[in-house]
């Protein structure tokens, strides 16, 4: 992407700004700040269309980008690959013969038991019982349609063919419905099998026409990120579906509004090889709404409707999505880093970042206590997908092995922009943290 003189003038201007958040989360106030650090530009130079799952195994850093599976609107994929390198700036910098195909399961026809339609990895979760690291549990994005996924009245799952809404190619294309499931390598990612979905909305809970005019999903949950903490893996995801049952005659925005946004479940750790039916999302005071059930969102994560909050359904947006969670172990706290969507097919121009400073989340209502998000970067007239933190290759983030999972003070701040010039996943800026 070429920059115009005047966004390279605005983004010197916004790399020598100090952002100050005063924020607080339970009782106590957190007031970290942050430097944006001008840097020489990395674009990555394979497919990405989600959150940047990783791992190290062993002394290898290892990265999981890209799609896989089938897809009748964009045509099947396989470009979910691999890449290594010594330490996470030299795996991001392979070429694109760098990357590697790895084994995955195939689809299944409709109506069969199995993997349907197209998948991402968002997070990898690397098993601290094997000495090896190469038992990995790959969280993934899953997309289908009424065509991939039909309606099954016995079981409820999949979608009927009626009122669908529009997709992100125009008149006449399918949006499609987000999922979020499970895959398990114990070679290091060289393969994989599919362990199931573990969270979805089912079809009463979608939104369709005439209400859906957002060219961006017909409901569902997915772009995912995964954290474990304790006996569990916790999940915070988008979620895009109605908080109850879908009805055209008593459809109300203000209600979709109000569960919507970022949310959070939780599987146990010990369940991840058999994930279906296993998670439980957050009810508003405890995680016990069930995996295909209504939850609650993140209350401080959503964007009132004062300050321009909106439906998903809607047009003109108003909610954060794509959330990226690290834990920061120079701030002692979490940090997420998430898209906005101000516009149909998921236009928007901001990242924004929010804290938390709960070390582990035992109590359940520490899983909540994020602070408003903040302004991290802006790139106008481009539209910014799924930022991430990621390591560097100092001395500290090789020896502990940091990941876009746990970092340190200083992090590479990557974003996928779109824009006229085309597409790139790339960075040109370090984060850099300071304690109050």
């Amino acid at each position: 992407m070429k920059l115009t003189s005047t966004r390279k003038k605005f983004l010197i201007a916004l790399s020598a700004m100090c952002f100050l958040l005063s924020c607080k989360s339970g009782k106590e106030a957190l007031n970290p700040s942050f430097k944006l650090l001008p840097a020489e530009k990395v674009v990555f130079n394979s497919y990405v269309d989600c959150n940047m799952a990783e791992a190290w195994i062993g002394d290898t850093f290892r990265i999981f980008p890209g799609k896989y599976g089938e897809d009748p609107l964009w045509g099947n994929a396989r470009d979910l690959k691999f890449a290594n390198g010594k330490n996470a700036p030299e795996a991001f910098r392979n070429d694109t013969s760098g990357f590697v195909n790895p084994v995955m399961p195939p689809n299944v026809p409709p109506g069969a038991a199995g993997l349907h339609g197209a998948v991402w990895f968002e997070t990898v979760y690397q098993d601290s019982r094997d000495s090896s690291e190469k038992t990995l549990y790959a969280v993934y994005h899953n997309e289908n349609y009424p065509s991939t996924l039909p309606y099954d009245s016995i079981t409820g799952e999949g979608y009927k063919n009626a009122n669908w809404p529009e997709g992100l190619k125009g008149t006449g294309s399918p949006a499609a419905v987000c999922r979020i499931g499970i895959m398990k390598s114990v070679n290091g990612g060289r393969s994989w099998e599919n362990r199931g979905i573990f969270i979805e909305d089912l079809y009463a809970m979608l939104i369709l026409k005439p209400h859906n005019a957002s060219k961006t999903f017909a409901g569902g949950v997915g772009d995912p990120s995964a954290v474990a903490s304790g006996d569990y893996l916790y999940l915070f995801y988008g979620e895009y579906g109605y908080p109850g049952i879908y009805n055209e005659a008593s459809w109300s925005a203000a209600t979709e509004w109000s569960g919507q946004c970022i949310s959070v479940a939780r599987i146990a750790l010990n369940d991840l090889d058999h994930p279906e039916g296993k998670a439980f999302r957050w009810d508003g005071n405890d995680f016990k709404a069930p995996y295909n059930g209504i939850g609650k969102p993140v209350k401080s994560l959503q964007i009132s409707i004062e300050e321009g909050g909106g439906p998903a359904s809607s047009p003109s947006g108003g909610f954060h999505w794509g959330p990226s969670v690290s834990w920061n172990t120079y701030l002692n706290c979490w940090v997420m880093l998430m898209a906005r969507a101000e516009g149909p097919s998921w236009k928007g121009s901001r990242v924004y970042i929010s804290f938390n400073r709960n070390h582990d989340f035992s109590r359940h209502e520490s899983t909540q206590e994020w602070t408003k998000p903040g302004l991290l970067f802006e790139l106008p007239g481009s539209t910014l997908w799924y930022p991430s933190l990621q390591p560097l290759d100092m001395p500290e983030d090789i020896a502990n092995k940091t990941t876009c999972l746990r970092l340190g003070r200083r992090a590479r701040f990557f974003v996928k922009r779109l824009g006229p010039g085309g597409d790139e996943y790339a960075s040109e800026h370090i984060v850099e943290f300071e304690k109050e």
